[in-house]
């Protein structure tokens, strides 16, 4: 892909953003992947990880923070 480490570290500026607010609740998030077809999948990490709002999290936090960062991103899904 080109220009992956540009857009990796898009992706990463963004996932940095969120971070605190999941950090704040005692969970993190890890990159995992990001795919040719431009879907990123994430780990949710710590309380976040098996929570029941995680799914929540993962599209109107997460995937929101990364396409605004990132707008050729399809999607974000977890890992």
């Amino acid at each position: 892909m080109e220009n992956s480490n540009a857009t990796r570290e898009r992706i990463v500026r963004a996932l940095n953003r969120v971070r605190p607010y999941l950090q704040n609740d005692g969970g993190d998030i890890e990159l995992v992947e990001i795919t040719d077809d431009m879907v990123v999948k994430v780990r949710l990490k710590g309380a976040c990880h098996g929570c029941p709002f995680s799914l929540q999290t993962l599209k109107a936090g997460v995937e929101q923070a990364i396409m605004q960062e990132v707008p050729e991103v399809k999607k974000v899904i977890s890992a």
